[in-house]
């Protein structure tokens, strides 16, 4: 083999290595979704995204917005009692209206959030407030914030939040 066809093989080998590598890079950029499949794709609200589901609330979650979601995550829900859980999970109404109570009908991101009351799609308000860059709706606090989503935003929370009951 002469230096001239070794240089060629190692050109074509070096190309086509940048080549894998730069569309290896593209698999794993991900294009923008909305709200429901934000909560789907995150593996800390898989118990979230099934009761969202048994909710039927997945079509609005995907369609609808803006959307601030306060989503509790699995750990949060490890708190709840499995009796509870189990009504909740039998009853959609009770189940939609706790939800519910857990999202806002706007984009709010972490940086935008004031000391103040907003309603929820439930219809009552929850208390949101921010201290530095510490924030917290009603008695649970914001693990990780700013899941931007195309149709609002998702902040884990480490606590389910009581809905109250309607009249």
């Amino acid at each position: 083999m002469t230096k001239d066809t070794l240089f060629a093989a190692s050109a074509r080998l070096i190309l086509a290595a940048a080549t894998a590598l730069a569309f290896a890079g593209c698999a794993t950029t991900s294009a923008p979704v909305n709200v429901g499949a934000t909560i789907a794709s995150a593996p800390s609200l898989s118990t979230l995204s099934k009761l969202v589901a048994k909710a039927g609330l997945g079509e609005t979650l995907k369609s609808g917005g803006p959307f601030t979601v306060f989503a509790p995550s699995d750990e949060a829900f490890k708190a709840v009692p499995a009796k509870t859980l189990d009504e909740l999970s039998q009853n959609p109404d009770k189940l939609k209206d706790l939800l519910t109570y857990h999202v806002v009908a706007a984009k709010l991101l972490a940086a935008d959030i004031k000391n103040s009351d907003v309603k929820t799609l439930h219809g009552a308000n929850v208390a949101i407030a921010k201290a530095g860059e510490f924030v917290t709706v009603e008695n649970a606090a914001v693990t990780k914030a700013d899941l931007v989503a195309t149709n609002g935003v998702v902040h884990i929370i480490d606590t389910v939040m009581t809905a109250p009951v309607k009249k």
